[in-house]
């Protein structure tokens, strides 16, 4: 598969989370729209993902205009997921690894965690307004057309474009949010059920992070809208998330560069050159160390990276539950890892982790149910494998930047 500068302290400025359900009570509840593009008529519903109401009204508009085409909000991956109930059985999780697809999984699965949450307090499946779009398409015999951007490049380009700061604070309210779902009132469902609520939150995180409205809202409002007016056929109905709506008309008459939307950025000169810089600075300090120091302080350095990298590593891959020779696999890995810019501590640790976790089938048959619940990504062995990808590599990279200070001092 969701703007200035804020603060993130919650006594100073409420949560997205809660931002998000007053701006919902605010808004009308107009969710049928008519547009025309050439010889095109198109219908536009926006809809709640979460809501009952807005999976019935997409299943009537569908059975009585009986249009040529049905687009929905979804991307190849996404469609194939949501049809295809075992499409995660066929997941590779070395090819993940190896591909440096880890992080984007587990932030594809973090998503479908928010959702799911909501569903929950709302006692709906998420997704269901689009399940019914793509069954009544298929009993007025249209054709399934896919509006969305995929969602790997959403979340390539979200990534690229976020600085280190922009995104300690983004995992910072993603957390506190977390507990906000959980003391949502009787009253706030209420509102919630009018409007698209995943979309409305990402849309209030985005006051906050410009970088993240820009790709999850802005750019897929563009690609939505070029997607539907030349979507193929004269009647189409069009089936998006409300938040999109606006955008939606606001682009409609607009040319749009898709090739531009689709392409995932190169990684900045910045990281390309700390990259590689970081372990030349490191290992030309060791030797510094050694020849002009002396043998005792360069092994003195060379104990403090050994340990900071080691200690937090391994510390990252205990945090996620890893199997004790994962966490040991970490520790070992981590101190060379960090010195060579092609491979990293955490994938090392992830593929030791599958080959001990051994994820079976019903992993991935349970794995919608494991993620409605924190504690069932820790449970899960395959949300597990890639938290130790994720975690491992968060503590070698603190461990080099606690082992540099630590081995410059011997200097002073």
């Amino acid at each position: 598969m969701i703007i200035g500068e804020t603060c993130i302290c919650k006594s100073l400025h409420p949560s997205p989370w809660k931002r998000s359900i007053h701006r919902i009570s605010m808004i009308n509840n107009c969710n049928k729209h008519h547009l025309t593009f050439e010889d095109k008529e198109i219908t536009l519903i926006g809809t709640a993902h979460v809501s009952r109401e807005s999976a019935e009204l997409v299943q009537q508009i569908i059975e009585e205009e009986k249009p040529d085409v049905v687009c929905v909000e979804l991307c190849e991956s996404r469609y194939q997921s949501m049809t295809q109930k075992n499409k995660w059985q066929n997941t590779n999780l070395l090819k993940v690894i190896k591909e440096k697809k880890a992080f984007l999984l587990l932030s594809n699965l973090m998503l479908a965690y928010f959702q799911k949450k909501i569903g929950q307090k709302l006692g709906i499946r998420p997704g269901e307004e689009i399940m019914r779009a793509i069954q009544a398409a298929k009993s007025v015999e249209a054709r399934i057309h896919l509006a969305d951007r995929d969602i790997r490049t959403t979340l390539s380009r979200t990534w690229r474009f976020m600085g280190l700061w922009t995104k300690i604070k983004l995992l910072f309210q993603l957390v506190t949010s977390v507990g906000e779902m959980d003391s949502i009132k009787e009253e706030d469902i209420e509102k919630m059920k009018r409007k698209d609520v995943l979309e409305m939150f990402l849309s209030e995180i985005g006051k906050s992070f410009p970088e993240i409205r820009l790709i999850l809202i802005d750019e897929r409002d563009q690609y939505l809208a070029h997607k539907i007016r030349t979507a193929p056929g004269k009647r189409i109905v069009a089936v998006v998330g409300a938040g999109h709506v606006p955008g939606i008309q606001s682009y409609w008459k607009k040319h749009i560069d898709l090739e531009a939307l689709n392409q995932v950025p190169p990684k900045g000169k910045v990281l390309g050159f700390l990259k590689w810089g970081i372990p030349v600075f490191i290992v030309g300090l060791i030797i510094l160390g050694f020849f002009y120091a002396g043998i005792s302080t360069g092994t003195y350095m060379i104990k403090w990276w050994v340990l900071a990298n080691a200690i937090l590593a391994g510390l990252g891959a205990a945090i996620a539950l890893g199997h004790p020779i994962t966490v040991l696999s970490a520790i070992v890995a981590s101190p060379l890892t960090s010195l060579n810019p092609m491979i990293a501590a955490g994938w090392v640790a992830g593929l030791v982790e599958v080959f001990l976790g051994k994820p079976k089938v019903k992993d991935f048959e349970r794995l919608s149910e494991d993620i409605s619940s924190l504690k069932g990504f820790w449970k899960n062995k395959i949300t597990r494998i890639l938290l130790v990808v994720a975690f491992t590599n968060i503590g070698s990279s603190l461990g080099t930047f606690v082992a540099i200070p630590l081995m410059v001092r011997v200097f002073a």
